[in-house]
């Protein structure tokens, strides 16, 4: 697959310490601490860089307990269900994955889930219900007016942030390419939004092995040379993912 660098973004969704091992607690998925390398790499392809985080409120409405457990429901009109604390302004789960770019150094960043009674899981609204209610985050209208035509999308987690912000920009009418190594039912809603899903099946879960020096090589079907297949940001042109 070739990528027009100028005009392909990589957009980074909620890579945060809150959903890894790291937090415990939180909403740790199984080895989301070793994406790192792979979204950097994915940024490679791309003139621009656009990231995410969850920031949640100490006091959200949608805090689970014992009397009220997780995936219980909540049923207001920006809170589906019931989870664990997580990604709390200030705390560790809150912070990016270490290696990543600070917020500052991304093209464009953005916050969300900030209210205590509002839990969105796509990065482009700030409603749970954006196709009825769409409160746009700026991603979207930032994304246009820089000319971006194809959105590389990898982060955390498959089945509800990256899936829902996938969705979204496809809906808006972007091409949207999924570096995941997704679950079926992620993947199959997304090709249902017009996505493309060019996604390892073999490393799951969270995002493919992509090599990050011009010697690497991997037993993946997509295993690749980097300097072949990744270059630098400064490309001029065009990349190619096979």
């Amino acid at each position: 697959m070739l990528f027009d660098f100028a005009t392909t973004a990589s957009f980074d969704v909620d890579p945060q310490n809150t959903f890894t091992p790291c937090c415990p607690n939180e909403l740790a998925v199984p080895g989301g601490d070793t994406i790192v390398g792979a979204l950097n790499a994915q940024s490679a392809l791309a003139r621009l860089r656009i990231g995410s985080k969850d920031a949640h409120a100490p006091n959200a409405s949608w805090v689970a307990t014992p009397e009220q457990p997780m995936f219980s429901s909540v049923g207001t009109p920006d809170v589906d269900i019931r989870w664990n604390a997580h990604a709390v302004v200030g705390t560790y789960g809150f912070e990016l994955l270490e290696g990543l770019p600070h917020p500052r150094d991304y093209d464009f960043f953005v916050w969300k889930g900030m209210e205590p009674d509002m839990h969105p899981y796509g990065a482009c609204y700030h409603t749970l219900d954006w196709k009825a209610k769409p409160k746009s985050t700026g991603v979207i209208e930032y994304l246009k007016v820089e000319g971006i035509r194809t959105v590389i999308v990898g982060g955390l987690a498959t089945d509800y942030c990256v899936k829902n912000t996938a969705m979204q920009l496809a809906d808006a009418g972007f091409n949207v390419v999924l570096n995941l190594a997704s679950s079926a039912s992620a993947v199959s809603t997304l090709r249902a939004a017009s996505a493309s899903a060019c996604a390892s099946a073999s490393r799951p879960p969270v995002v493919p092995e992509w090599p990050t020096s011009s010697s690497s090589s991997t037993s993946s079907p997509r295993a690749m040379s980097s300097s072949r297949a990744l270059g630098s940001r400064s490309s001029p042109t065009k990349n190619r993912w096979p």
